[in-house]
């Protein structure tokens, strides 16, 4: 699993369901709402602080942004 899509994609999906915008979380976080943009894309590759600065504007748990999804039991 590509970690910088994981990233984003778990990003996009904290984000959305705080009910933020990328603009509010910028103001919240302090990183610019393109850069923001290029993580949820897969494009950026945040370092650790920045996804835990991230996390934190966004009253989540850093590992929320870097935990693969649970994965389907066979039946």
């Amino acid at each position: 699993m590509d970690m910088r899509k994981l990233v984003g994609a778990n990003l996009r999906r904290a984000r959305t369901e705080k009910g933020l915008t990328q603009e509010k979380l910028s103001d919240l976080c302090g990183f610019t709402q393109q850069y923001l943009s290029t993580v949820e894309s897969g494009l950026a590759n945040p370092t650790i602080v920045t996804i835990y600065e991230i996390a934190t504007a966004m009253g989540v748990s850093y590992m929320e942004l870097v935990k693969p999804p649970a994965r389907r039991s066979r039946k």
